[in-house]
């Protein structure tokens, strides 16, 4: 597909709602059946494991088949149980975990949006994505790519689907429990970049426009908004905030009455119509909805479910293709199982193969990184990638601020730290001291925030925030 959407893909949940939303309930208006949704998922899944090479990989050069795994976990298959010719040891997941290992991953001049999918295909395919090896932490490399001179995005403004997925990365690879991995904060600042750059016809590019009423007034394109309004409610936003309302309402206008379809800047397509659609799900709106239910008894279910080949189960890119297409199969299937862009892994039906995989402690001697945040509670937030190398199985949080200071990227997010020694209280960052009750408190992994002490233990892949406050 060579064609504009190719590059953001290449360049490239969540809470429940993400992958949960299972089209189970219709209105009598309906005319895609939950029987023809289940029947299209399973043959949906049987066409995607078609795409596994025979080593067993889905990613390779090029546009790669990864996001295949968000959709099985959508579909409730656990990506640990996908293998060539049954071929356990050849399993998807650990393929994919050894790819992300390496460190010729993903290339010499990496951009966010490779870590973005990473982490998102990762999540969905039960890989802890801050965990993936000793070395590797997706979540640490996402936070190296925050621009300080633009708090909330993360890479380059100008191509704003990083900050997009930046968001569907770090609200939706949550915690192996399920709870939240970044700080409020941080949150709310990528929601802040995201409301800024909505169109307004309500829709979104990939392409900054805050700040620009000219590009603001530009037209959306369809695929964009779908992965926008994802990243809203991933974020926490509800379907009833007036940012996503409005995305509903871009979307309704572009239906096509008498398919289902969404009309596209590249034409009615089944990939076009899947985005939308994983964004409507993210936000637990049903695209089988009345909204999205045409005059002519069409929906965008009903237009993914004309385009698939049955039983082999691929979808066309286009209706008047003659051969399914990878990418537009992948797509329409997590759509249609309900998916937004990335889903929490089913339990696995392999013996012995666990829902999670990750890095259990750090390794003496081998280099990596950890994701950190600082909140000066007056509205000055630093993010930054810290990299160290640790000397046992776990470190300190001293020791990582004292990294901070001179190995971060961004740099200056930790520029002093007092003490600058010891296990004890830590009473000032960046050259603001505890006063009353305004202290630096730590929290980890989402925990409750509690007195930032040198000596609180950090393990591997652990995600870290300070905030000095109450």
């Amino acid at each position: 597909m060579s064609r504009p959407r190719t590059a953001r893909r290449l360049t490239i949940v969540v809470p429940a709602a993400l992958g949960a939303f299972a089209l189970a309930v219709l209105p009598a208006s309906a005319t895609s059946t939950p029987a023809q949704i289940a029947t299209s998922k399973t043959n949906g899944v049987a066409y995607l494991k078609t795409l596994q090479a025979a080593d067993g990989s889905y990613a390779g050069s090029g546009l790669s088949n990864e996001w295949a795994f968000g959709a099985f976990a959508a579909a409730g298959t656990a990506v640990v149980d996908v293998a060539p010719g049954g071929d356990t040891t050849k399993n998807a997941r650990t393929v994919y975990r050894n790819l992300l290992s390496t460190s010729g991953w993903p290339s010499a001049s990496p951009v966010v949006t490779d870590y973005e999918r990473g982490a998102l295909n990762a999540y969905a395919a039960g890989i802890d994505p801050a965990r993936v090896s000793a070395s590797r932490n997706l979540i640490a490399q996402i936070y190296g790519y925050w621009q300080t001179a633009e708090p909330g995005y993360f890479g380059p403004s100008s191509t704003f689907n990083g900050t997009v997925f930046a968001a569907l990365a770090l609200g939706g690879a949550r915690t192996q429990a399920g709870g939240a991995r970044v700080p409020q904060a941080l949150t709310d600042a990528m929601v802040a970049r995201v409301r800024a750059n909505q169109h307004n016809d309500g829709g979104w590019t990939y392409q900054k426009v805050e700040g620009n009423p000219a590009a603001q007034n530009t037209a959306s394109d369809i695929d964009m908004t779908g992965a926008a309004m994802a990243a809203l409610c991933a974020s926490g936003v509800p379907s009833t905030d007036t940012d996503v309302v409005q995305a509903k309402n871009f979307l309704k206008g572009k239906l096509v009455t008498t398919s289902g379809a969404f009309t596209s800047m590249y034409g009615v397509n089944t990939s076009s119509n899947g985005w939308a659609v994983s964004g409507l799900n993210a936000c637990g709106i049903n695209p089988q909805s009345a909204d999205f239910t045409t005059t002519s008894n069409k929906t965008p279910i009903d237009f993914l479910l004309a385009n698939q080949y049955n039983p082999a189960g691929g979808f066309k890119y286009k209706p008047s293709d003659t051969s399914p297409s990878a990418y537009a199969s992948i797509d329409a299937l997590r759509a249609v199982a309900g998916g937004g862009f990335t889903a929490a892994p089913p339990v696995p039906v392999t013996p012995g193969a666990p829902q999670w995989v990750a890095q259990s402690s750090f390794t003496a001697g081998t280099a990596t990184k950890l994701a950190l945040s600082v909140d000066d509670g007056a509205g000055s937030l630093k993010v930054c990638s810290v990299s160290f190398t640790p000397t046992g199985t776990t470190t300190t949080l001293g020791d990582v601020l004292n990294a901070a200071t001179t190995s971060a990227t961004p740099s200056g997010c930790v520029t002093s730290v007092t003490p600058s020694s010891g296990t004890g209280t830590i009473t000032a960052v960046n050259g603001k001291a505890n006063s009353g009750s305004g202290t630096w408190k730590v929290s980890v992994d989402g925990s409750a925030f509690a007195g930032a002490t040198r000596g609180k233990t950090v393990g591997v892949g652990d995600t870290i925030a300070l905030r000095w406050g109450a």
